[in-house]
C-alpha cells in the first residue's frame, strides 16, 4: 500500500530476505536468533494430538491476563499483534484517528484499509524522535504510538505516553517489543489507571514464533468486547495457544528478562562498532533501547545494495512515514554476527 506520501506501508523486513535473499545473513527482521527454544518447540508440538477438536482459549488467555495482572475480561488473544490493528480499525468508531511516526506502518495500512482517514504526527531527527505530547492534536480520538518503537528503538517514558490520554481518546500503544527491554521499563502493560488504554504485545519476536501467529491486546473489558466481537470464530490456532501459554510461565519469563539482557550487551557492542563510521557521516539515532537500531548515512540505498552482494540484508527505511532513503535499520545479533557485518560495512562505504 503506497500513499499520497509515497510510502508502501505494507512493505516490511521479511521482504529483504525472501527469495533471492534466503541465503543471506538476516540483519532485517526483527525476531531473536536461536529460536524458538527447544523446549518451546516440543511443547508446541505437543499440541498437536488436540488438532481435531476446535479451539479452546480459556486456559491461555486467562495465563496472559494474569500475567499483567489483569482479570481475564482485560485480555484477548490474537493471530499476531498485525491482527489487532485490524480489529482495532474496523471495531472503533474513530473519528480522527492519529498516527505517530516513524513507527511499525502496519497500524496506519489497517486504518486505511477500513476507510479512516488517518492523520500523522512525525517526530524529528533533531528531537532524537521523543515524543512531545503536545504535538499531537486535541481532537484526535484515537492515538497509535509504538514503544520502544520500530524502527527508531526510541524508550519513551510510560508517563509521557499516559499524558495522551483524555476522556474519548483510545490510546493504542504498540509493546511488540518491550519484553526485550531489561525490566520492561516504561511498560504501560497491566496498567488500568490510564484512560482508553489499549496495549498491544507480540510473542513472535521474543520467542521466534512470526509463522505461527500469536499476539495479545489488554484494554478495558468493554473494549476487548468490541474487538472480539470483530473477530472470526477462533482466530487463534490450538498450537498458538500452547505458545501463548508457556510463553508467559515464570520459565519463560525468566528466559525472556535473561535474554533482553544479552540484548542489551549485543547492541552496546554494534552501538560501540557503528561508532567507527561517524567520520564517514554514519548517525544512529538514539539512544536505542530495542533489538535494532537506526542509521543514517548517505547513499544508503547504494550501501544497503553492496551489502546484500556481500551476504547481508538490512532494513530499509523509506517506507517508514518521517524518513527517507538515507535511512536503514539493523537488527541486533550477536557478537560474532555483528562483527562480520561491521566489517562488511567498511567494505559497502568504501565503494
Amino acid at each position: 500500500m503506497r500513499t499520497e506520501s509515497g510510502h508502501d506501508l505494507r512493505h516490511h523486513g521479511d521482504a529483504e530476505v525472501r527469495d533471492d535473499g534466503g541465503s543471506l545473513v538476516d540483519l532485517a527482521v526483527n525476531v531473536r536468533t536461536d529460536t524458538p527454544p527447544v523446549w518451546l518447540r516440543e511443547h508446541i508440538a505437543a499440541s498437536l494430538g488436540g488438532l481435531a477438536a476446535y479451539p479452546d482459549g480459556r486456559a491461555a488467555r486467562a495465563a496472559v491476563a494474569a500475567r499483567h495482572g489483569l482479570p481475564v475480561e482485560r485480555a484477548l488473544l490474537t493471530a499476531g499483534a498485525a491482527e489487532a490493528f485490524v480489529l482495532l480499525a474496523r471495531a472503533l468508531k474513530a473519528r480522527r484517528p492519529v498516527v505517530v511516526h516513524p513507527q511499525f506502518t502496519e497500524p496506519e495500512a489497517a486504518l486505511r484499509d477500513a476507510g479512516h482517514r488517518v492523520g500523522r504526527v512525525l517526530l524529528r531527527e533533531e528531537d532524537g524522535f521523543r515524543l512531545d505530547p503536545a504535538a499531537v492534536p486535541e481532537d484526535a480520538d484515537l492515538v497509535v504510538i509504538g514503544n520502544p518503537t520500530n524502527p527508531t528503538s526510541v524508550l519513551h517514558p510510560a508517563d509521557t505516553i499516559a499524558e495522551l490520554a483524555r476522556p474519548g481518546r483510545v490510546l493504542v500503544v504498540d509493546e511488540a517489543f518491550m519484553d526485550a527491554v531489561p525490566g520492561e521499563s516504561e511498560a504501560l502493560a497491566g496498567r488500568v489507571d490510564v484512560p482508553g488504554l489499549v496495549v498491544l504485545r507480540s510473542l513472535t519476536k521474543t520467542w521466534g514464533l512470526a509463522g505461527l501467529r500469536i499476539g495479545y491486546v489488554l484494554a478495558a473489558p468493554e473494549t476487548i468486547e468490541d474487538l472480539q466481537r470483530a473477530q472470526p470464530l477462533w482466530p487463534v490456532s490450538t498450537p498458538a495457544l500452547a505458545a501463548a501459554e508457556a510463553c508467559v510461565g515464570p520459565r519463560a519469563l525468566a528466559e525472556a528478562a535473561h535474554a533482553a539482557h544479552r540484548i542489551a550487551a549485543d547492541r552496546a557492542h554494534l552501538l560501540a562498532g557503528l561508532a567507527r563510521f561517524a567520520p564517514a557521516g554514519l548517525r544512529v539515532a538514539g539512544p536505542a533501547q530495542g533489538p535494532f537500531v537506526l542509521v543514517r548515512m548517505e547513499r544508503a540505498s547504494a550501501v544497503r545494495r553492496r551489502l546484500r552482494d556481500l551476504g547481508y540484508a538490512v532494513r530499509r527505511g523509506d517506507t517508514f512515514p518521517g524518513l527517507d532513503e538515507e535511512w536503514l535499520r539493523l537488527a541486533v545479533r550477536d557478537r560474532r554476527t555483528t562483527d562480520g557485518f561491521l566489517r562488511a560495512l567498511e567494505r559497502a562505504l568504501t565503494v
